[in-house]
């Protein structure tokens, strides 16, 4: 079920955050239910995933470890209990509103198609993931019924599509047979993943900061380009960590193991609230 994965889920409240209802209960209640409606259709589909890939991630240093792969958990459970976590998720999805219903049916739509075939196609798989970072998005936002910033769903593409291909990146260069594990990674190329990454890197600095000057739903004095510093620290400290520290696998796991990308994320997500809300 990746535990761990569900740190990614924490963009459903995006909506409840930015949409200015962060202390409405009956919001929040509603934004709880939403996430976790994704934490049970996430792990419902890495489940299926993993009897998928059982076989290739026996090949992984690390995925060779996950209970399918090692033989700790049979392919058939596995792929019962994911079918059966899917389909809950999709009942709770359905008992919240139908706008939210909808959401999670793109996101089923989208990870079935990912788990089949996207996976194996280079650079769509990683839009692909990307896409589902998106979809948490938009269905926290339907869920609490507020619009969110085209910017901020450009931004959070964009450093989806940053963790994707630096993740691309570190099974290409950790692999002695990185194609034997992934296909497609045979047609990746370590230059060409450089130069990906540092695109989306870029590319999520200049949409967060003109987000916080020139979208409708930020605050209107430009306060939240306050925070543009600890976004570009965090997009800095991850580059460090992905070139010199060989990480990039596992970003959830960067996340918790490295204290300053932990600092940053708890910082800004503090000023972005005392700015959202207490700031004059």
């Amino acid at each position: 079920m990746r535990p761990t994965q569900w740190l990614k889920n924490g963009l459903v409240f995006a909506g409840l955050v930015f949409g200015g209802k962060l202390f409405e209960l009956q919001f929040v209640g509603v934004a709880l239910l939403s996430a976790i409606v994704f934490c049970l259709l996430s792990s419902g589909f890495y489940l299926i995933n993993d009897v998928l890939d059982m076989h290739a991630d026996r090949l992984h240093p690390e995925k060779r470890l996950r209970p399918v792969a090692s033989g700790a958990l049979s392919a058939r459970n596995a792929a019962f209990a994911g079918s059966a976590l899917v389909l809950a998720a999709l009942a709770g999805a359905a008992f919240a509103s139908r706008g939210f219903l909808l959401a999670a049916l793109a996101y089923a739509a989208l990870m079935i198609a990912y788990n089949l075939r996207l996976k194996q196609i280079v650079i769509l798989d990683v839009f692909a993931i990307a896409m589902g970072f998106v979809l948490r998005a938009v269905g926290g936002a339907v869920a609490v019924d507020v619009s969110i910033s085209p910017w901020l769903l450009l931004c959070t593409m964009l450093l989806a599509l940053l963790v994707g291909f630096g993740k691309r990146r570190h099974e290409l260069m950790i692999l002695d047979d990185a194609g034997r594990h992934r296909r497609n990674l045979n047609v990746y190329s370590q230059g060409m993943l450089d130069q990906s990454v540092a695109i989306a890197a870029a590319g999520t600095l200049i949409a967060y900061s003109v987000y916080t000057f020139e979208s409708e739903s930020a605050p209107f004095d430009h306060r939240m380009m306050l925070t543009v510093p600890i976004v570009a620290y965090g997009v800095f400290r991850y580059l460090y960590l992905l070139y010199q520290r060989g990480q990039g696998g596992a970003p959830e796991t960067m996340l918790l193991s490295d204290r300053g990308l932990l600092l940053c994320v708890v910082a800004w997500g503090l000023a972005s609230t005392v700015l959202f809300y207490f700031a004059t």
